[in-house]
């Protein structure tokens, strides 16, 4: 799908925008499904009448959506032979390879996450299926097949490496960027603020904790909000801003089931345009993702709007939090209602502080036109088949004791 307001679509939208400034001619070939966003040309294969929705993580229907976007995308290719295909889900690159063959365009991966570790993670597939098997081989097929794989993390490249056998030369880490100057808390008023909080109705006298992204238990959202039941007990300083979607209604009967109906606000889908004015909102942000496999590009949005960031100790939230993340050690509701104590416990001169440090680094190591650069020059070695540049995997933190 394009565009979808989460994940991946935002890699792709910022990608996209960055290239085309670089004067590359881009055309998304994608769902049915989706909205328009202007200056992205997207073609979208044929749909049937019965599903036109928005769907998030793995689903049954995209079998015949695939096969409706492999048709339209090889008849459309070998009609306009690309001069590179950038394939984004293992979806995409398995289409793109098949596309890749049959015109000689090099293929460029953007792999964001593990296959059958989505399939897990979205309790669509249990790790004990016989089907596990045949996708996990077929997962490793489309991971071989690129002749470049950009990953979001430095924590996807080695697992590519380490758990699928794919060359090191020719995995790239391309960590998910943000735009530091659309978010970026300065932007907006208190009194703006003050005015979207009202119509909220947010409390003005507590701390706002942010969330943004997909409301599933995978994303921690049930955790998230177990945790906050344990957290009550002790204090009443905190308000959660919970922003996304789908299962709005389902968890806001969560949230009252659970007695926290008066400390949860559900705004439901935010639009990305839209994201950085409610982010704007907050004192600090929550990321309790559990999975282990995907990026987590939230967090990078987090630190530009200089928001003190919680989230549990993964390889992804330290790759880019480094030394300023709040991290809960363990994935558990103790753990997570010590880190937000932690933080809920800092002075406002504190917070101030860690957000400087999160923004700053954000806009030294996180950068979308550094990336954009970084995908040109892969493009045009594949294209002159010159050497392949070198880029550097990792990202050497500053330390700053007291936060890790």
């Amino acid at each position: 799908m394009f565009f979808a307001d989460y994940g991946a679509h935002v890699r792709i939208l910022e990608e996209v925008t960055t290239l085309q400034k670089l004067g590359y001619e881009i055309e998304i070939l994608a769902y049915p499904n989706g909205r328009d966003i202007d200056g992205i040309k997207v073609r979208r294969c044929w749909g049937v009448p019965f599903n036109y929705r928005v769907i998030v993580g793995s689903s049954r229907h995209k079998i015949y959506l695939d096969v409706l976007l492999a048709a339209m995308t090889i008849l459309h290719g070998l009609r306009h032979k690309p001069d590179i295909i950038h394939a984004h889900l293992h979806e995409g690159g398995l289409i793109g390879w098949v596309l890749s063959r049959l015109t000689g365009a090099p293929l460029v991966f953007d792999y964001q996450g593990s296959l059958t570790g989505e399939m897990v993670d979205h309790r669509f597939l249990p790790a004990e299926s016989r089907f596990f098997k045949f996708f996990y081989w077929l997962e490793t097929q489309i991971n071989h097949a690129a002749d470049i794989i950009l990953t979001s993390s430095t924590h996807a490249a080695n697992l590519l490496a380490e758990n699928f056998a794919v060359s090191p030369a020719k995995i790239y880490p391309l960590p998910d960027c943000v735009n530091a100057n659309t978010f970026c808390a300065n932007n907006y008023s208190d009194a703006e603020k003050r005015q979207l909080k009202a119509s909220l109705g947010l409390p003005l006298d507590k701390k706002i904790i942010v969330y943004l992204g997909v409301l599933t238990p995978y994303q921690g959202v049930d955790l998230l909000l177990e945790t906050l039941t344990r957290l009550k007990q002790t204090r009443n300083d905190y308000h959660l801003l919970m922003m996304g979607y789908p299962g709005v209604l389902k968890y806001q009967q969560m949230a009252e089931a659970m007695g926290l109906a008066d400390q949860v606000t559900f705004t439901g889908k935010i639009l990305y345009q839209d994201a950085p004015r409610y982010l704007a909102l907050g004192d600090i942000a929550v990321a309790p993702k559990i999975s282990a496999t995907e990026g987590s590009g939230k967090i990078l949005n987090y630190m530009a709007m200089s928001l003190p960031t919680v989230a549990f100790n993964t390889p992804v939230s330290r790759e880019f939090l480094g030394d300023g993340g709040i991290y809960a050690p363990e994935i558990s509701c103790q753990a997570l209602e010590t880190a937000l104590n932690r933080v809920l416990d800092l002075s406002t001169g504190k917070r101030q502080r860690l957000g400087y440090y999160l923004r700053q680094r954000v806009i030294t190591h996180f950068a979308w036109d550094r990336a954009g650069e970084q995908i040109s020059a892969i493009y045009q070695a594949l294209l002159s088949g010159e050497p392949l540049p070198t880029v550097n995997p990792r990202v050497t933190p500053r330390r700053l004791s007291g936060n890790s």
